[in-house]
């Protein structure tokens, strides 16, 4: 019988594709770089058609690398970047323009505009978002303002939208599923996280045309069947990538919080069945939904995580690898007075600061290749930091815990800074892979193959160290290169 999940993981700067046994263990995975797209400044493109490419060929890898064949796949799941936005034509299932990524700002003066008429409390109720740049509905808007006749052919029913999740299942089913789930769904600021459908109100006020979306499923369901693998293999399980860590990490309890390093940094609390609503800016949006229950979660985005390290690679070349941040943090006594604030696109959550720009604070003669190298790693802390005494604000509570996956939740350099900024536990998991599991694992449920929907267990705790002097002083540090950032 199969038994055996292979995930696709699309993310902002790789596509990978892995396959996971009935004991959640890695049995065959294939990695590829996504290539970034800058056409001008605060613009982030990628091309669609390159993702698809790297996600069908990536999977077949995986199966190869497996030593498996497509029999014994039970289902696919999908987990992706969201909020990025792909518009193509439905007859030829081609993209119209190159997908606009989450990261974008180009649509900053249209939120701005539209915060300035008063619409943010109506798009905040219905969505549990902010009016950014970072959600989808202003990009797909100037898609079809701004590719000759897309607004046109959208009204007449010839062009679908989609987040890459959408768009992948489109190929994957040759064009017979037009699908999402609801986490997928509760990013684009266009559905009613409450009413659990797209929302009239907003259609009308971003100038969407009903036509172009798709439908919304739970987040473990029947999206459609792929024969491009070899054979008939469900699409049983779809999440956001963030909300499939949370899955991952087993957070299925309110209360319970992760936080996913990749480019950026995602922090989402299981809020349970309820919506809670911020007053620190931070989102209210859907963590999962199951057999038609919804759960919510409060999340805090980073705008900058383990791309303030890539910047050290490809902008600086003070690494060649990210691993050796590690190395150079460790060697120094203190950071020595350098803090890197990363707004390279912006601040996220709870600053919401479009318009700050990255800095780099406190350089002296004494200061080298791993004070910078240092403070890049500190400052994803330091707002990880703000993140959680914006929840706290929120009525959270005080954290007993906090689960960390991605690419920088490796660094146990890192990890220890957290928990002793944090003064929490920092729990580490065995399989940093937690968005891929957490696709697999709602693709199992769906198909009833596996028989628990819990997480990943085991891995390294680390407990803080850090007096309390030292983290007050070091977290004023922060805050006043934050101050600088902001009023640059």
């Amino acid at each position: 019988m199969a038994d055996h999940i292979l995930a696709i993981d699309q993310g902002t700067t790789s596509t990978r594709a892995l396959v996971f046994d009935p004991a959640r263990r890695v049995v065959g995975s294939a990695q590829r770089e996504l290539v970034q797209h800058y056409p001008a400044d605060g613009w982030v493109e990628h091309d669609a058609e390159d993702i698809w490419r790297d996600a069908l060929a990536l999977s077949q890898q995986a199966l190869e690398h497996a030593g498996l064949s497509p029999d014994d796949i039970a289902a696919i799941g999908i987990t992706n970047q969201r909020e990025t936005v792909v518009l193509w034509d439905r007859t030829t299932g081609e993209p119209l323009h190159r997908a606009i990524v989450w990261q974008d700002r180009r649509t900053a003066e249209a939120c701005a505009r539209l915060h300035a008429e008063g619409h943010e409390a109506l798009v905040q109720a219905r969505t549990g978002l902010l009016l950014d740049p970072y959600f989808s509905a202003t990009k797909l808007a100037w898609l079809l303002d701004n590719v000759p006749g897309a607004r046109a052919r959208a009204e007449r029913g010839e062009l679908a939208f989609g987040t890459i999740d959408t768009f992948l299942l489109w190929r994957l089913t040759e064009g017979r599923a037009h699908r999402t789930d609801v986490t997928n769904a509760s990013r684009t600021l266009l559905f009613d996280i409450e009413r659990q459908v797209w929302s009239s109100e907003l259609l009308t006020l971003f100038r969407i045309p009903e036509a172009v979306l798709p439908d919304v499923l739970d987040s473990a369901a029947d999206f459609g069947t792929t024969r491009l693998l070899g054979g008939e293999i469900p699409i049983a399980g779809m999440a956001g990538d963030q909300q499939a860590a949370l899955v991952g990490q087993g957070c299925l309890t309110a209360g319970q919080a992760k936080i996913t390093y990749g480019t950026g940094g995602f922090m989402l609390m299981n809020s349970g069945d309820k919506p809670v609503r911020s007053r620190n800016r931070l989102l209210t949006t859907i963590a999962y939904r199951l057999d038609g229950q919804v759960a919510y979660a409060m999340e805090g985005s980073l705008f900058v995580a383990g791309a303030a390290v890539k910047w050290l690679r490809d902008g600086l070349g003070i690494i060649i690898e990210a691993r050796q941040t590690q190395e150079m943090a460790q060697r120094l006594p203190d950071n020595g007075g350098v803090y890197m604030v990363p707004a390279f696109v912006g601040l996220g959550a709870p600053h919401w600061r479009t318009e700050a720009r990255g800095l780099l604070t406190g350089l002296t003669f004494d200061s080298g290749a791993a004070h910078i190298a240092r403070a890049a790693l500190e400052s994803v802390a330091f707002q990880t930091a703000d993140l959680v005494e914006a929840m706290q604000a929120d009525g959270a509570g005080a954290l007993g815990s906090l689960k960390v996956d991605g690419g920088m939740a490796a660094n146990g350099w890192f990890c220890q800074f957290l928990a002793d900024v944090l003064a929490i536990e920092v729990e580490r998991p065995a399989n940093l892979e937690t968005t891929a599991l957490g696709a697999a694992l709602l693709a199992a449920r769906q198909v009833g193959v596996w028989t628990e929907t819990a997480g990943d267990q085991g891995g390294v705790r680390f407990s803080p160290r850090m007096d309390a002097e030292t983290r007050e002083r070091v977290l004023g540090g922060w805050r006043a290169a934050i101050r600088r950032a902001v009023a640059s």
